[in-house]
């Protein structure tokens, strides 16, 4: 069985959101299953020193768009730790120029035209690599093209008769919407592909769209995530085009690396530990104080959220409660960065308060410094299709507190169940935040309790093993049809 993953980025090589953990993880855990090639852009901010990455001999490829040529090349190296192919393709007017996975201030048409010439050459060069996929994972709408394509430009290609196209959704917020004289760029025929039981969405072309109705398995990345984007509130106008798809539709919960984070053996940490050297934890709870200029203090918790700093992250709450925030008795961390007039509340309040700081930008040491560092993980999303930083959070003796939506209803167990691993709550609002904060802040202090969470939280099992088995399941029988 041969599957050709196509994404935006891939870790560890382009990293922007959990997209890159997840194409950059599952294909090593069934690479024993199935023969494996990964296709992402060459991003600017790609080190191909760094990661051995080489251009193949000979792979030139013109396509034209718009009437005008564009030239590609293919560039490739292993997967760390497997013998996975990964191939970057290369493009100095699409790629190559920018030093970001998602370029801020962008033409929206000229991102259009990013991912539409990537898609159609990830398809070329999988043909002129002989690489006959059976199973075509795309992902998001970077590569919802792909799916089309194949239904349009390919469906007369014997090269692609048998080859099956798998869908996932890591965030249905972002749809891909343009107008229709898109379809003209991607030289695909409006008679086939511009119609409601294809792309055609309100009037405007939409990837997402066209990707659900065309493949042949439609993932969504936590099983209650599925189940709330069948409905108007999270449906994101896409919910009747779900439902009407539904039989295809599919909620497998994402999973994280353990080789990767691993608080036994991170790198990026200041002392490491495992449940049975947990009190290391505090070394670690120092270092991050150092680090923010708080005073380290044992008896006062510390809060954590590394995030992209956007509507869908719950800041809106940080913003109602700022008031109870900076008076309770703990330390509140922020890292991240994203919308303006988030990133301008947390400095305003960094600058304003004794007890909340904020690191505005990403670095991926410091961020495993305060996932080792803190002692509760906030995350109040408004909703969240699956969530990896609680994973990690909880992998690290950090116990989430967290809005019981998508992956974090699914992955998060609330005290006071049995086996907890954090606290949840329930409403879109601050009150709700702060009674599991409060409620955070009480088993805090109960050292028996919170010492039985953090060990539950930690030998909690979300690893890719159990993951990719469920996966690995669906490619058997969608090859098998």
């Amino acid at each position: 069985m041969k599957i050709l993953f196509a994404a935006a980025e891939v870790a560890p090589f382009s990293k922007a959101g959990g997209l890159a953990d997840v194409v950059g993880s599952l294909p090593k855990y069934i690479e024993n299953d199935a023969e494996i090639a990964i296709f992402t852009p060459l991003h600017g901010l790609i080190d191909v020193n760094k990661w051995g990455i080489k251009e193949l001999e000979n792979s030139s490829l013109w396509l034209t768009f718009n009437g005008m040529g564009h030239k590609f090349r293919l560039f490739m190296c292993k997967l760390p730790g497997t013998d996975i192919n990964v191939f970057f393709v290369h493009n100095d007017w699409y790629f190559s120029c920018f030093k970001d996975v998602y370029p801020k201030w962008l033409d929206p048409k000229y991102e259009h035209e990013r991912y539409i010439a990537f898609s159609l050459a990830t398809m070329e060069y999988a043909k002129l690599l002989n690489f006959r996929a059976d199973i075509i994972h795309a992902n998001d709408w970077h590569t919802a093209m792909i799916p089309v394509y194949l239904h349009s430009n390919y469906r007369f290609d014997d090269y692609w008769k048998n080859t099956k196209c798998v869908f996932e959704i890591h965030n249905l917020a972002y749809q891909g919407v343009w107008f229709e004289d898109v379809l003209d760029f991607a030289n695909m025929r409006k008679d086939i592909v511009y119609n409601e039981w294809g792309v055609e969405h309100y009037g405007k072309v939409n990837w997402m769209k066209g990707a659900i109705n065309y493949s042949d398995k439609v993932i969504a990345v936590s099983p209650t995530y599925a189940k709330e984007i069948l409905t108007g509130e999270y449906g994101e106008g896409m919910d009747y085009t779900l439902r009407m798809n539904q039989g295809k539709l599919v909620g497998i919960l994402n999973g994280i690396d353990y080789d990767i984070f691993n608080p036994k053996t991170d790198k990026n940490i200041v002392k490491r530990y495992d449940v049975k050297s947990v009190k290391y934890k505090e070394e670690n709870k120092k270092k991050v104080c150092e680090e923010f200029g708080l005073t380290y203090n044992p008896d006062r918790p510390m809060f954590a959220m590394v995030s992209r700093l956007v509507g869908q992250k719950g800041i809106d709450l940080i913003r109602q409660c700022e008031r109870e925030l900076k008076s309770l008795n703990a330390d509140f961390i922020f890292l991240g960065s994203g919308e303006k007039d988030y990133e301008n509340l947390l400095i305003w309040l960094s600058n304003n308060s004794s007890n909340i700081r904020a690191y505005i930008g990403y670095r991926g040491d410091l961020a495993n410094q305060i996932y080792a560092g803190c002692d509760f993980y906030l995350m109040p999303s408004k909703f969240e299709p699956c969530g990896l930083s609680q994973l990690i959070a909880m992998r690290y003796g950090s116990l989430p507190v967290v809005r019981a939506t998508g992956g974090l209803e699914d992955t998060v167990t609330g005290y006071p169940l049995n086996d907890s691993t954090g606290f949840k709550f329930w409403g879109y609002s601050g009150w709700d935040m702060m009674q599991a904060i409060y409620c955070s802040l009480s088993v805090y202090q109960d050292k028996y309790t919170f010492n039985a969470m953090r060990k539950s939280a930690m030998e909690a099992d979300f690893s890719w093993g159990r993951s990719s088995a469920v996966y690995l399941n669906m490619y058997k029988e969608l090859t098998s049809m």
